[in-house]
């Protein structure tokens, strides 16, 4: 299970391998590996199929999750760890994550052994997993479909072409989005089977350009935005999608020009987020500035709440608190930015520094 593909079905497998052209030998015991546990779970990823859609029958809609939004390394995580201390909200679990399609089987009946074998703290800094760590959906569907932006770091020949199509869509017909879409709220739903809520906590940075689409799906979902300087936000991505290569790619990757891709991702992601929030009502969305949320964690928790109109935040607040605890402690990762590499980013995401940069944040209070 060492690689995230190991979660995989047959038929997802069976798509990614045959698009993304061919493996070198040094990687093939890897995919012998991650088709071996394909075939080895094939009879309780049936089942789980066969038992899931007999239940979610019976069971009502998904009612609207709430969403955190915001580029890579913006501080979703920290936020989404918080929040998640509510017992109001089901969230992603990692057994979920890296099992989508026999969590409710295999998963269980394995449980205490994959959770000893959970890694200490996540590749690309040093936030701790545990078995109670909320995750982002986005590895668990790349089990499920092959549109995910993490085909591209699996297979990193065709890295923009499926970067591109997991964030943007771009090159996706309508029956590809309707695909995602479907196993998107198949896999929300099948996680509140498993949480017992059904009110999720979501936390995934490729939503924040695909808000409409979450509004087409909820028309009632609420949105925060957590933002954080652009300076520190390029140079924390490029460390993140080099350390993920350097992980998990099966295919060479030094073609892969991760600064520009970086550079280019921002702004659009940025433009379609600003553009597709700026209709919600004040009780759907708010927005969070990191360097004030680090400051004052709960105040801004609080601040939430109230805005959201969310419930239960007296009730959860010695929870919020004790996890606040634990983490105070916490070493950041540590990025060096030169005046040169400053400029740059100024430059091309100038509108985006002006709005989110830590002077526009100040000045804000």
């Amino acid at each position: 299970m060492k690689h995230p593909l190991c979660g995989a079905d047959l038929r997802t497998l069976s798509a990614v391998l045959a698009r993304n052209g061919p493996v070198p030998a040094a990687h093939l015991p890897q995919i012998a590996a991650i088709l071996g546990s394909a075939l080895g779970r094939l009879p309780f990823t049936a089942v789980e199929r066969a038992w899931t859609a007999r239940r979610l029958r019976r069971e009502r809609d998904l009612p609207p999750p709430l969403f955190i939004l915001g580029h890579w390394r913006s501080g979703t995580t920290h936020l989404y760890n918080v929040m998640s201390r509510s017992p109001q909200f089901g969230f992603v679990p990692p057994l979920a994550v890296g099992l989508p399609w026999d969590v409710l089987t295999l998963g269980r009946l394995l449980r205490p052994w994959l959770e000893n074998a959970l890694p200490e703290s996540r590749y690309i800094d040093n936030v701790a997993v545990n078995p109670d760590s909320p995750q982002e959906d986005e590895i668990g569907l790349a089990n499920m479909i092959p549109l995910s932006f993490y085909h591209g770091i699996y297979f990193p020949k065709f890295f923009e072409e499926k970067h591109g199509a997991g964030i943007f869509f771009d090159g996706c017909g309508k029956d590809d989005i309707k695909r995602w879409r479907d196993a998107f709220v198949y896999f929300l739903r099948k996680v509140a089977l498993h949480q017992g809520r059904d009110w999720l906590l979501i936390k995934n940075p490729v939503h924040t350009a695909r808000v409409n689409l979450l509004r087409a799906i909820w028309p009632d979902a609420k949105f925060i935005h957590i933002h954080r300087d652009p300076h520190e936000v390029f140079v924390s991505t490029v460390g993140f999608y080099r350390k993920l290569l350097a992980q998990f790619a099966l295919q060479p990757y030094d073609h892969v020009d991760v600064e520009r891709v970086v550079l280019e991702t921002y702004p659009r992601m940025m433009s379609a987020l600003i553009d597709q929030t700026r209709d919600l009502p004040s009780d759907r969305f708010v927005e969070v500035a990191f360097d004030r949320f680090e400051r004052d964690p709960l105040g801004e928790v609080g601040r939430i709440h109230a805005t959201l109109e969310l419930p239960g935040f007296d009730e959860a607040r010695p929870r919020f608190e004790a996890y606040l605890g634990t983490v105070k402690n916490y070493s950041k990762n540590s990025y060096r930015q030169d005046d040169a590499l400053r400029q740059r980013v100024r430059q091309a995401w100038a509108p985006f520094v002006e709005r989110f940069g830590r002077e526009a944040a100040e000045l804000a209070g």
